[in-house]
């Protein structure tokens, strides 16, 4: 590996991310991780929510690779997609239609200036009433995988909730074990606006937001309140998110995630950033 790294640190709607043009695989090899993990610790070192590798691709513009802050790699990230995408324009490395190569297969994006429009997966397993037992009370919930796993929590009251200590309890339950879930607390203001809060598996902590989650608790409002596409996000970060989708025979389809990405400095990463 390098002593010195260019990158960008990017922010998808308060998603920030550490993006790394690695197509010619200045980082590589089982050290990854590690190196992930120290250079997304906040105070030590630049500091994340996760980190972006831009890497060649046989099938698309390009490929990415995507870990969180915690040096796992995980199949999606739809705050993080809708960066990667930003990223690839403002390189020169495709064109504002583009399409990119992830684990779950190829994702397309639409990029207007700062706004990007990424095509997102269809939920792989979904489980309403998926109802959890813990701190001497029911928590209500339903379980949605769009690439990552998510149980959604609909109140009234989610600023009364204490979403670190609430999430971190959902993100760690027994009936998530081994992998985790990510955990969102939803407000529902009309059929077409939403408020939410995240946990986040990987970081560990409530962030400002969270794509995935943002689409997986649209489409669960719509399956139980009836929400209608297009809904806009109101994460905790407070830069709003837009979900596009379609139903049809209990089957969704055209499915989007868009929303503001912005590049917030540009730098290189010292050998100190993760020597430590």
């Amino acid at each position: 590996m390098k002593n010195s790294i260019p990158f960008l640190k990017m922010s998808g709607s308060g998603n920030d991310f550490i993006v790394i043009d690695n197509r010619q695989q200045i980082i590589k090899g089982t050290s990854t991780p590690n190196f992930v993990k120290k250079v997304c610790t906040r105070g030590i070192s630049v500091g994340s929510d996760g980190l972006i590798l831009i890497e060649k691709s046989a099938k698309a513009d390009f490929k990415w690779r995507y870990f969180n802050a915690d040096g796992e790699e995980v199949s999606f990230c739809g705050n993080g997609a809708r960066c990667a995408a930003y990223f690839a324009v403002l390189k020169r490395i495709s064109g504002s239609s583009l399409t990119f190569e992830s684990k779950k297969g190829i994702i397309s994006a639409e990029v207007k200036k700062k706004n990007v429009k990424v095509g997102m997966m269809v939920p792989q397993r979904t489980e309403l009433s998926k109802n959890l037992f813990f701190n001497q009370r029911k928590w209500e919930g339903h379980f949605m995988v769009l690439g990552v796993p998510h149980w959604i929590h609909f109140a009234k009251d989610i600023d009364l909730i204490n979403v670190p200590e609430v999430g971190s309890r959902v993100r760690h339950h027994p009936e998530f074990f081994p992998e985790g879930t990510n955990a969102n607390f939803v407000d529902i203001l009309t059929d077409r606006e939403i408020r939410i809060r995240t946990f986040e598996r990987g970081v560990e902590n409530e962030t400002l937001a969270c794509g995935t989650g943002a689409v997986a608790s649209v489409l669960t409002g719509h399956l139980l309140y009836n929400l209608s596409s297009p809904v806009t996000v109101y994460p905790k970060g407070n830069i709003p998110l837009t979900v596009y989708f379609k139903k049809r025979d209990h089957e969704f389809s055209d499915i989007f995630l868009e929303g503001d990405s912005r590049v917030i400095y540009e730098g290189i990463l010292n050998k100190e950033a993760w020597d430590y």
